[in-house]
């Protein structure tokens, strides 16, 4: 059976490393590309994922030099860090998943979508099994006796961030299952820190995304359920976002990304394997192809990829109205 760990010995066992590695990430910009004196420079964080192959690979091809963009990229633990971190101008855009844009809206926070980085493609409508292309996961520890979502009541589950993605995610099927979320005691912990906490059993699950699910399956984690696709369906899930200031004063840039993008996911959805290679590579995850979900990149973005997760939020009482999307889409997106 699991040995629960006091909260306070958890955190302070991983604090240390996490903030290292925050401090490191915030200084660590790369070009995958290579310089090149005569572009225009545009800061990208990223939450180190999979999918980001797209983006490396479309940096690789040169498609953004074409639009006479440079892009250096940077890590961010969450993606709340890395919405603060555009709305700030710290970055000119951001990764992050549709349910953070949406609640941080919900607060007023300037900032828009650019294109989509990653979701669920039409053709997995019909799938019978999520698990095999949904890149997000909930975990048991190891030895943990839990085995369904029936399990979980009263336990310890590890998010990234509270309201956001995965806990939205996880709280609906939760209640799908019958259990009241509200018994559940949420601790935040990044990807890295949640991985190893399942590991040593000191949280009771953990929701995970590509590449840490491969890592916690390896490690014994016993699989419970991929909520993404059951909650979003067939759409953009993962978004480029970009605060109103930079907007602003760099249209014409954040345009030329946003066909940079959108031609590097056509690109990655006809090469699969290369494009998720790259993600592998950037991530430095150390897994291999067979062992992570090949992502789906959304070759266009439209406001109903966030007005269906408006109203879900709504229904879930995360929102307390609907946020407004009339100016949402920037860069000529389809309203």
């Amino acid at each position: 059976m699991l040995e629960h760990v006091p909260l306070r010995r958890v955190l302070a066992s991983l604090a240390s490393a996490a903030v290292l590695t925050t401090t490191l990430s915030a200084c660590s910009f790369e070009d995958a590309r290579g310089g090149a004196q005569s572009l225009d420079l545009l800061k990208v964080s990223t939450i180190g994922l999979t999918s980001d192959g797209s983006l490396v690979t479309g940096m690789k091809k040169g498609f953004f030099a074409e639009e006479g963009i440079e892009i250096r990229t940077s890590l961010v633990k969450n993606p709340p860090a890395g919405l603060a971190a555009a709305q700030s101008g710290q970055v000119d855009v951001a990764y992050s998943p549709s349910i953070s844009i949406l609640t941080a809206l919900g607060r007023h926070m300037p900032i828009g979508v650019v294109a989509g980085a990653d979701g669920f493609g039409p053709e997995q409508q019909a799938a019978a099994d999520p698990e095999s292309f949904d890149d997000t996961a909930l975990f048991a520890a190891p030895d943990s006796g839990i085995e369904s979502l029936t399990d979980l009541a009263g336990k310890t589950i590890s998010v990234p961030a509270r309201k956001a993605q995965l806990e939205v995610t996880v709280v609906d099927a939760l209640r799908e299952a019958g259990v009241d979320p509200e018994s559940i005691n949420w601790v935040v912990l990044d990807f890295t820190s949640a991985t190893a906490a399942l590991k040593q059993s000191q949280v009771d699950a953990a929701a995970l995304v590509n590449p840490f699910t491969s890592k916690a399956k390896a490690e014994g984690a016993n699989f419970l359920v991929a909520p993404s696709f059951n909650f979003f369906g067939p759409s953009a899930v993962g978004m480029w976002t970009v605060g109103t200031e930079t907007y602003r004063d760099k249209p014409e840039t954040i345009d030329g990304f946003k066909r940079a993008i959108e031609r590097s996911n056509a690109y990655a959805n006809d090469h699969p394997e290369e494009a998720t290679q790259a993600g592998i590579d950037y991530t430095k995850s150390g897994l291999s192809l067979d062992e992570v979900t090949i992502p789906y990149w959304p070759e266009a973005i439209s406001r109903q990829d966030l007005s269906r997760v408006n109203e879900k939020l709504v229904g879930l009482d995360i929102l307390t109205e609907p946020v407004d999307l009339s100016s949402v889409l920037k860069g000529g997106g389809r309203q």
